[in-house]
Formats: structure tokens, sequence, C-alpha cells
């Protein structure tokens, strides 16, 4: 099922919010053509996936409660190029966590992430936009039992404090998976990885657990893999002369 055609499909739904008031899917106003052909240039090989075009004409995004609001065309908003240098941001949560979507360096559209600053975790929410627009579905009619809020209450808490979500760089470097083996000796010694290649959605890392200084973070260039910069303890003498 195409992202516009999940869409369609929720637009008769009633939910209810957590104040008990009644409330459907509001769509924001699509996109010309001409439009959708300058957010294009700001996009890897200045193209984009015929369903996505089809999408961004019949809406550009759409309010629903618990969001700030959902869009569709906020290529570039984001920031944060460290870990995606190429993102959609599609919601916030009015906290100052966002749901984004990464774009590849071939174009395409993929998997949904959910980014938190506090913990500061990294959460594979979604396959894809599809998937995502059904997970808001599903948030909409089972509010704390469904995945998007499991994952902004419980996976987020859960990483931080029971599994970083790391890869020594030892192992990785002994790893019979070239790609990620090729990636572990490009990293200066005190690095670690993050490999979120084919994992089920709610896996995800601690991408500040080292602190808020991100600014060597390393992205594979194809590929969901991340080498995230684990700062050298210093030895008394050290600390003691300032070295």
């Amino acid at each position: 099922m195409t992202p516009i055609e999940r869409l369609t499909s929720i637009l008769t739904e009633q939910y209810i919010s957590e104040d008990g008031d009644e409330y459907k899917v509001e769509l924001k106003e699509g996109l010309t053509n001409q439009q959708i052909d300058e957010l294009v240039r700001r996009l890897p090989t200045g193209q984009i996936p015929p369903e996505i075009r089809e999408l961004l004409k019949f809406a550009s995004g759409f309010e629903f409660f618990g969001f700030e609001e959902v869009t569709f065309d906020g290529v570039g908003q984001f920031g944060f190029e460290e870990f995606f240098p190429n993102s959609v941001q599609l919601a916030g949560d009015g906290l100052g966590n966002f749901w984004i979507l990464d774009v590849d360096n071939s174009g395409s559209w993929g998997s949904v992430f959910y980014v938190c600053h506090a913990p500061a975790v990294i959460v594979k929410h979604s396959d894809n936009l599809t998937q995502f627009i059904e997970q808001i579905d599903d948030f909409g009619k089972n509010g704390n039992k469904s995945n998007l809020d499991i994952i902004h209450e419980k996976v987020v808490m859960d990483i931080w404090s029971k599994g970083d979500g790391f890869i020594e760089l030892e192992n990785a470097r002994q790893s019979k998976d070239t790609t990620l083996k090729n990636f572990a000796l490009s990293l200066p010694d005190n690095f670690v990885i993050a490999d979120l290649r084919n994992k089920q959605i709610q896996s995800g890392f601690a991408w500040g657990k080292f602190g808020p200084n991100i600014d060597k973070a390393k992205r594979h260039e194809t590929e969901l893999i991340w080498g995230i910069e684990k700062p050298i303890k210093k030895g008394f003498l050290s600390k003691l002369f300032g070295r």
C-alpha cells in the first residue's frame, strides 16, 4: 500500500482525544508541481519517488491530536546531519523530540526514526512512511497500547538504561560482515558502532551516551550504520596537568 492509499483509508476514522473530544484527520493543502520541484532540488540526486510526489500533491501533511502537526514536506528542516545527512522532518511532540524519515544517497525514502533528546536515544520507529501513517492511526485508536506510545514512553528509557545499542569496535573489526568490518576499520580506536540494518522497529541506540558533542559522529555512506566517539578517559596526571 502506498502512503496516499494508507492516508486516504483513515480519513473517515473518528478518534477520541485524552480529553474525551472527538476528532478526525485534517489534511493540509497539497503542493503544486512547482513547489514539489523546488523541494526536490534539496534532495539527493534531485529526484523524488513517484508515490511521494503523488502524496505531496494530495496533501502536504495533516493535523492529528498529540502532534504539533504531521508534514511530508519538511526536507532538511531537522538538522542533525551527523546522523541523518538527508532527512524529512515528519512530526514533533512539542517537547523537543521528533519523528524523521531518512533519505538515502540514491534519493529513496526509507525508514522513520524517533529522535529523542531526554534520554538521548534514536529508535527505528517505522520501516517506511506508509507504516508510520498506520502507526498514527493505531495511536489514535489504542493510545498507550500503540507502538508509537510504547516507543515514546518506554523503549527510549529501556535503550538508555538497559542496553545502549552499541557494538564494540574490536568486535566489529573481526566481524565476518564485510560492510561492518570495513566501516569499523575506517574509524579511530575510541569509537563504538550502532548498526540498525535490517533491525526490527523499536531497535535503537543511545546517541548521547558519551556526551552531547557529536561533531565527530560518522554515518556510513549507504547503510544504517554509525560510528560514535567514545571519549578517552584521562588519567590522574593528565587531569592534573591539563593534558
